[in-house]
């Protein structure tokens, strides 16, 4: 599915919820952060994914702090001139290695329901990589 079609059916809360891994959460944070302000890239990020959740019937599922963080380390490494998805993620793998958010978030915040429910502030301070 090319970027444009992916990004409709994302915003259109279309996509196969079960086919939706941590690479395709990257592509829909990439291609929303390079259309529009990082305020409203994420407010879209947020809506499709509780859209995501509701159609899987697990409304609990999104987790405001990981979203939020992840939107955050993809629009850091975002270079000034556009480049294609798969150049951009093929330049920054570390986004797509488990337990990138270690650095920055303790297990137990990160499980918290606070951090799930809104955007919780790292606990781990220089300790950070990526």
């Amino acid at each position: 599915m090319n970027d444009q079609a992916f990004i409709d059916a994302f915003t259109a809360g279309q996509l196969d919820p079960g086919g939706f891994d941590h690479r395709a959460h990257l592509r829909a944070a990439f291609l929303l952060l390079g259309n529009a302000p990082f305020l409203e890239a994420c407010m879209a990020m947020r809506d499709g994914l509780q859209a995501l959740a509701a159609r899987l019937d697990k409304p609990d599922l999104y987790h405001e702090t990981v979203t939020m963080a992840f939107m955050a380390l993809v629009a850091e490494r975002m270079p000034a001139t556009p480049v294609a998805w798969e150049s951009f993620i093929a330049q920054n793998p570390a986004l797509c290695e488990r337990g990138l958010l270690d650095g920055w978030y303790s297990k137990a915040l990160l499980a918290s329901n606070t951090a799930r429910r809104t955007f919780a502030m790292p606990d781990r301070i220089g300790a950070h990589h990526g």
